[in-house]
């Protein structure tokens, strides 16, 4: 148990910062101590999670283990999957070409816009009265 073979990623996504160890095992995803299923509810959000997965034909190769924070879940989910790509890396280098072609080996630089004085949001500003 203690020469086990881990490989390490980490995804960031919005606000949200997710730590992936992968194990070789049957395909069980934790995130945060709980079934993958339970903590992302929504089908097409999982379906994203597990697209490295599936590009790389991995999905029962590896158990994996998931730490997130910060944010909601959408992005959560787009730090994960950033996670698994960047431990599917650090397992076989071949993997990037097909993972690069699917634009998952890129993080995704939007983040929220800040709020500016004198607006209710960064851009939406107070109603207007005329009277």
């Amino acid at each position: 148990m203690a020469n086990e073979v881990s490989y390490l990623g980490t995804g960031r996504r919005k606000n949200s910062v997710a730590r992936i160890i992968m194990r070789p095992g049957t395909g069980k995803i934790t995130v945060n101590g709980r079934d993958f299923e339970e903590y992302i509810p929504s089908a097409a959000t999982r379906l994203d999670v597990f697209q490295p997965l599936e590009l790389t034909e991995n999905q029962k190769t590896f158990d994996i283990q998931v730490t997130v924070h910060g944010g909601g879940i959408s992005g959560q989910a787009g730090a994960i999957r950033l996670g698994i790509t960047r431990a599917l890396l650090e397992v076989n280098d071949d993997y990037r070409k097909p993972l690069k072609a699917a634009g998952l080996v890129t993080r995704d630089p939007r983040a929220t816009e800040r709020k500016k004085y004198g607006l209710r949001k960064a851009r939406r500003a107070p109603q207007f009265s005329k009277r």
